[in-house]
């Protein structure tokens, strides 16, 4: 058999719309080689096989499912894969007479497809061809949190997902966040909104990580569309360990933050917590530490704070978006310790301060208890997870009615 008997060979096409156009192969088990399977009386007729669209197009958009047909005969197997090779999954159906892909194509993806067919006079043969799909219009990008690789974190600090676009498709993008942990870690995915207002989402255990657990997420966006065809370019990986059991117990009427360590208290620290009117005093709630930020220039805000100028604080550790620190506040210590500040935040010694910001990492809770005329933080300021209870936090899943 000549190479000028062949079949032409499927050449993609680009559509007017930048899309992958795709060509009907006909003969494509003959694209393998001279191993016999040209027509004869007794062998018959190649099987016809043409790529496209699920939905019946010739071109293949990014996001469309992948269709493989056959005619004169069945495809036996089809395989879809790219370049790191990942495969797409699918199934047969019709009789085996189509292959079609249960998961979407993504965007500027070079695929092979490997097909293999058998004709009604039993004769089977294999070919290899390859697409490429177009690149998206539009993309659409996750930061991951906490946001350095192999970070050793608190117990309290939960993996968010935050996105720079709205996130209208959540189902799909939830399904292809993956948590899994060295000891089977019970948690679940909570869709919120950040201080600044964009989409996010966060899983957060049952309880308090175990000291010690290592936790990966795998987030296979890759090609998936978070909603009006904005797209994920790429899969994102993500590893941290949950470092010792700590917890700063802030009680706003005694005044009083104690460090716990293991269940047990270490070091109790007399803090401010507002003006002694009960102004300014900082939200109550559960508060994992969001930064170490060292020395900052803060305003004050809130009721009671009046127009007090603006005050550097130093061992300045965030609690929220909006500005709730723990910190140092010489200015305010008296014999018993700090006595006012004006702030919204955790004021003390600076002694007590150097001795907390060495010794907290982010992720460690505050758990701030008593009287405050501020109430609970806002949902959206800081990590307000733990502000939830369990059975209310699995209700925030895109998945939790089963869809």
């Amino acid at each position: 058999m000549s190479q000028s008997s062949l079949p032409r060979r499927l050449r993609p096409a680009r559509s007017a719309r930048g899309a992958l156009a795709l060509v009907p192969l006909l003969g494509l088990g003959a694209l393998t080689g001279c191993s016999g399977v040209a027509a004869s009386a007794d062998k018959g007729d190649p099987v016809k096989v043409a790529l496209g669209a699920a939905g019946g197009a010739t071109t293949v958009q990014a996001g469309d499912r992948l269709r493989v047909s056959a005619d004169g005969g069945v495809l036996t197997s089809v395989t879809v894969a790219d370049p790191l090779g990942r495969k797409l999954a699918g199934g047969l159906g019709k009789g085996g007479t189509v292959w079609t892909s249960h998961a979407p194509t993504a965007p500027a993806t070079k695929y092979s497809v490997v097909a293999r067919t058998k004709n009604p006079q039993g004769v089977t043969d294999e070919a290899k061809e390859s697409l490429t799909t177009a690149a998206a219009d539009k993309l659409n990008k996750p930061v991951l949190g906490p946001g350095t690789q192999g970070a050793t974190v608190g117990v309290a600090q939960p993996l968010t997902v935050t996105f720079d676009f709205p996130v209208t498709e959540r189902a799909a993008v939830e399904r292809r966040l993956k948590v899994t942990t060295d000891n089977r870690t019970t948690g679940a995915w909570g869709w919120v909104k950040d201080h600044s207002g964009k989409d996010r989402v966060d899983w957060r255990p049952k309880e308090y990580w175990k000291p010690g657990t290592r936790v990966t997420l795998r987030a296979g966006l890759k090609g998936v569309d978070s909603g009006g065809g904005r797209y994920f370019a790429a899969d994102h990986h993500l590893t941290f360990t949950i470092g010792p059991d700590r917890v700063a117990k802030v009680d706003l009427e005694a005044r009083q933050l104690s460090f716990v360590e293991n269940g047990r208290v270490t070091r109790r620290i007399p803090v401010s917590a507002g003006t002694r009117d009960g102004g300014a005093a900082p939200p109550t709630g559960v508060f994992p530490l969001m930064a170490k930020e060292g020395t900052v220039v803060v305003r004050p805000a809130g009721p009671g704070a009046g127009r007090a100028p603006a005050r550097t604080l130093r061992d300045a550790m965030r609690l929220t978006d909006s500005g709730t620190y723990a910190h140092a506040t010489p200015r305010d210590a008296d014999a018993n310790g700090p006595a006012t500040d004006g702030f919204g935040s955790l004021g003390m010694t600076d002694s007590d301060a150097d001795w907390l910001y060495g010794k907290i990492r982010v992720g460690d809770p505050f758990e701030v208890t008593g009287s405050s005329v501020r109430g609970k933080a806002d949902a959206a300021d800081g990590i307000a997870d733990w502000r939830v209870d369990w059975s209310r936090w699995q209700e925030y899943s895109a998945l939790s009615s089963g869809s």
